[in-house]
Formats: structure tokens, C-alpha cells, sequence
């Protein structure tokens, strides 16, 4: 779930995006909510006056919290909208360990990863020519929202899904990065799954 507010630059609005989706939306209006649906589904809000309704501050990507999701959910039932929302507050960008790299069968500079993030294994496609098995790597999980503001979902690159992202400097807007290209690699002070960033 994805949480976007400028007032100045838009108003008072805070769009909750819950489901990248794109189609033919419908659009249900009730009080200072908007529900966005697409194909009888919720994929998304639009709360007008939000700064009245909730604790919303900042401009751009904003940061969910378990106080603004509680606030958001508030405003939505009293608007008499009775979706509930569930937020997943796990660390999108963690440190991954992989465990193995596999030739792309239908592309010559992709590899199929193998990476364990300490909850799950994921399967990755990368493009990076320094990656390689046996190296801890930022992993950019499903769900996070990179500095750029592209939003991580599953994959499929050509044919081969792909759960997730491995990062470089560059594509984290970390200071100092390189202008050459690759993945971050890091050192073995880091543990699998633990969050990159302080949450």
C-alpha cells in the first residue's frame, strides 16, 4: 500500500494506493472519501480535507504508519465504506543473501537469483554484471516504493518471474554512489533479512 500527499502542489488529498492496477476505474464518492475500484475490486482512496482527518504531514511518499492507516480507516468507515485495510509494516528494503545464480535461458546479460531474506526465498532476475552467488545485496521486496517513486511488484522478465529487486547505490539515492553500474554489494557485518534503512 502506497501513500502519496502534497498539499500544496495538489491540496488536501491524500491518495492511498492500494493495488497498482490500471483499467477503467469506478469511482464511488461518499462524503470526503473516494473509493477507486477497478473490476468490482477496492484498489485505492482518495481522502479530501486528509490534514482534518488525520495526522498526514510531508509532501510526496509518505511513510504509512500504524497511526495514519488507523486514521485512514476511521475516515473511510464513517464515510460509510466498510473495507478494511491491511498493511504489511515489514521492511521493504532488506539485506538479502544469494544463494545461487542461473543463466536467464532467453537472455544472454539477465540471471535468475536465488535470495533469502531470512522470511521467504525470492526468486530475482537481474541484469547487474557484478552480481553473484554467495554475496549479501539490498533486496527491494514487493510493495516498496523506490527513491525514484517506481513502485516494486512482481515480474515477469522475459518469461522468468521475478519477486523483488537487488539494488545498486545509484537506485537507492544513496550519497557518494557510483556512476558506474552494478548492485551494491555488502559486507558480511550485514544479517540476512535485517532492514537496510532505520525504520
Amino acid at each position: 500500500m502506497n501513500l502519496f500527499y502534497n498539499k500544496e502542489a495538489v491540496g488536501d488529498v491524500a491518495f492511498l494506493q492500494i493495488n497498482p492496477a490500471e483499467g477503467n476505474y469506478n469511482y464511488v464518492m461518499q462524503g470526503d472519501i473516494v473509493e477507486i475500484q477497478l473490476d468490482g475490486e477496492v484498489v485505492g482512496y482518495n481522502i479530501f480535507n486528509a490534514s482534518n482527518q488525520t495526522s498526514i504531514s510531508g509532501n510526496g511518499h509518505i511513510k504509512l504508519t500504524e497511526t495514519l492507516v488507523s486514521e485512514f480507516q476511521k475516515a473511510i468507515e464513517a464515510a460509510g465504506f466498510n473495507y478494511r485495510l491491511d498493511v504489511d509494516f515489514s521492511p521493504k528494503f532488506v539485506v538479502g543473501y544469494v544463494e545461487t545464480k542461473d543463466k536467464h535461458p532467453d537472455a544472454d546479460k539477465l540471471s535468475v537469483l536465488s535470495v533469502d531474506v531470512a522470511t521467504e526465498k525470492l526468486q530475482i532476475v537481474c541484469g547487474a554484471s557484478n552480481i553473484d552467488a554467495g554475496q549479501k545485496v539490498v533486496v527491494a521486496k514487493v510493495g516498496a516504493v523506490m527513491p525514484s517513486g517506481m513502485v516494486i511488484k512482481d515480474a515477469e522478465l522475459r518469461g522468468v518471474a521475478s519477486s523483488g529487486m537487488i539494488c545498486s547505490m545509484k537506485e537507492l539515492d544513496l550519497p557518494n554512489a557510483p556512476q558506474e553500474k552494478g548492485i551494491m554489494v555488502l559486507s558480511d557485518d550485514y544479517t540476512v533479512g535485517q532492514s537496510f534503512f532505520e525504520e
